[in-house]
């Protein structure tokens, strides 16, 4: 894959960059640099279908979010910018005060979220998320996964799979959100990814969760930009097999209109 084909994720963005009308284009995840951890989200450069990231740092936390919402760009692109807004505004709220809980937090977040989500689409919208508060000062991970992403966590030399909980944002507008947490030592790594690389196919094969969770626990860098480019090359490279072509070609009722691919990952630094 050529490189200018992966981009830094900028909150759904088109050209990496916020659009110059206001109002127009959810605005760029812009994270100072922080020391103790790594987050980084990246995209192969198709932008076609709902996928969402967002993050802010508020205090001695950093409040992040992966969601991947039902549909094409143009009808999910206008939900993305009220999603981003009440994310935005609502975690300020809940999250500035240095004793908040941040269970309460996420949960509160969850449910305001998908509100906008029901209320932006005018009705359901599906919405499989991941929302994380990571608290700097602890190295503790409380968030809230819901629906069709894969989320795979590498600690103390091994990699699993994360059970989603819950329901998935956009359904119910009355639903409760229970968040789970992670403790972070040295080098642990979370990876985040999209159903569009998950769904990845070589002819009538997909791209499985083993392979991904093989992929974080036997990389051997600690930057969360090359963990999410590898991932997003062996999606890249197992959809573009040329058998894949010739099973396209062969089988047009089996051809899928392609996903967004993205990929985010958070690490912890060695050296904090």
């Amino acid at each position: 894959m050529l490189e200018s084909e992966i981009g830094m994720e900028s909150a759904f963005s088109e050209s990496g960059s916020p659009s110059d009308l206001p109002g127009s284009s959810p605005r760029p995840a812009n994270l100072p640099q922080i020391e103790s951890i790594d987050l980084k989200a990246r995209y192969h450069s198709t932008r076609c279908g709902g996928d969402f990231f967002d993050a802010m740092a508020i205090g001695s936390r950093v409040v992040f979010l992966l969601t991947d919402i039902a549909g094409r760009r143009p009808e999910t692109h206008p939900i993305a910018i009220d999603v981003q807004n009440v994310f935005r505004t609502r975690a300020q709220d809940l999250f500035q005060q240095s004793e908040a809980n941040e269970s309460d937090g996420i949960a509160l977040l969850a449910r305001d979220i998908n509100r906008s989500l029901i209320d932006a689409a005018q009705g359901v919208r599906f919405a499989p998320t991941f929302l994380g508060c990571y608290n700097l000062s602890l190295d503790v991970l409380t968030y809230h996964y819901a629906g069709h992403l894969l989320a795979v966590f590498h600690d103390t030399g091994k990699a699993r799979v994360l059970e989603p909980g819950g329901i998935p944002l956009g359904l119910f507008t009355h639903s409760t959100y229970e968040p789970a947490v992670l403790a972070f030592h040295r080098h642990d790594r979370l990876l985040l990814v999209t159903k569009g690389i998950t769904e990845s196919r070589r002819g009538s094969t997909t791209l499985r969760d083993e392979r991904i969770r093989h992929l974080l626990e036997n990389s051997i860098t600690d930057s969360a930009s090359r963990i999410c480019d590898e991932v997003l090359q062996i999606a890249y490279d197992f959809e573009n097999n040329p058998w894949s072509r010739v099973y396209a070609f062969l089988r047009p009722r089996h051809r899928r209109y392609r996903d967004d691919l993205t990929a985010v990952a958070l690490v912890r630094r060695s050296d904090t």
